[in-house]
């Protein structure tokens, strides 16, 4: 059984901000975290929608702040032993850039990269009883399609096939871009790679999140302080997808699936 893709996060320079513009322009449901904060802990608002969330946005910690590193978002895929899974990411040329750590009534997670230097988060769930819902299918609020962009799509797809038994489906061949490979997590499409284009510094993951009405909620976007980059774009399959930048500068997209 593969590993899934169970959480979202966003960090940004301004949470609340963050979280008023996607409650507009996306739908989403926003609520605090709960939750045990551990010592010196940050504030944390959740999102989703349909009574399940999905995610959750939070400012930077001081060492990112430090850093230099610009709001964007990422993603946690669940593995059984993260202190095992940040071992292997290393083993097959991935690099750990937050150790195995902690977080209260929570779980375990890392912060890895693969190979060619895209950032993936690694975390085992502590049991919860009952279990917290899990978001309608369809429904906004929740991740709708990933997309890698990539130095090396060969390289890519041996990392994340044996690091979370991610599966190549097919490819859609897009001309002078090159080939786009389409990744399933057992047997349900779910990721699309395509090679880095010029444009972009460096390899990363992009997020589309889904909404009722593409043209609306890109129209939400911009009214709200936000811009669309690309799109609304009609996609094979017939789905339709746009890319945003919301205020802070933090890069999304948005997709509205076919019928």
């Amino acid at each position: 059984m593969a590993n899934p893709i169970i959480w979202y996060e966003l960090l940004t320079s301004d949470h609340r901000a963050a979280a008023d513009f996607y409650r507009v322009a996306l739908g989403w449901d926003i609520a605090p975290w709960q939750g045990k904060a551990g010592e010196g802990a940050m504030p944390y608002l959740m999102f989703g929608g349909g009574g399940a969330m999905s995610g959750g946005i939070m400012d930077f910690p001081p060492p990112a702040l430090a850093n230099g590193a610009p709001p964007h978002w990422s993603a946690y895929v669940m593995v059984p032993d993260t202190d095992a899974a940040a071992q292997k990411a290393a083993s097959l040329g991935g690099q750990v850039m937050v150790p195995p750590t902690d977080i209260p009534e929570v779980g375990r997670f890392a912060v890895i990269t693969d190979p060619q230097g895209a950032f993936i988060n690694v975390m085992t769930p502590l049991p919860m009883d009952p279990p917290p819902p899990r978001p309608p299918e369809g429904m906004p609020g929740q991740c709708g399609w990933h997309e890698l962009f990539t130095t090396d799509q060969a390289g890519a797809l041996s990392f994340y096939g044996a690091m979370f038994g991610w599966s190549k489906v097919r490819g859609h061949d897009m001309g002078p871009m090159g080939v786009y490979e389409i990744l399933a997590i057992d047997g349900k499409e779910t990721i699309g790679t395509m090679t880095l284009p010029p444009h972009m510094p460096r390899p990363h993951w992009n997020f589309y999140f889904i909404v009722d009405d593409i043209q609306a909620a890109a129209a939400r976007t911009t009214a709200s302080g936000g811009s669309v980059v690309m799109g609304p774009m009609e996609v094979p399959g017939g789905s339709w997808v746009f890319q945003g930048r919301d205020p802070q500068g933090a890069y999304f997209g948005a997709v509205k699936p076919a019928a």
